[in-house]
């Protein structure tokens, strides 16, 4: 389950890296990393800042 997790996040990460940095330049995988990496980042803080409210909404309407 968390190799698909990260499977996708690197798909996402290599179609925005390929948007900007040619795929066959030296550093491609390591921008790619960097954009994994950022990404990551800011799904990490989407779930850590994620309102309690909206959470407590979805719980009442079951």
């Amino acid at each position: 389950m968390l190799g698909w997790v990260v499977r996708i996040i690197m798909i996402v990460a290599g179609v925005v890296t390929g948007l900007f940095v040619a795929k066959d330049a030296p550093l491609y995988g390591v921008v790619q990393t960097m954009v994994m990496l950022l990404l990551l980042a800011l799904i990490v803080a989407a779930l850590a800042f994620w309102p309690e409210r909206w959470s407590l909404k979805r719980r009442r309407a079951r």
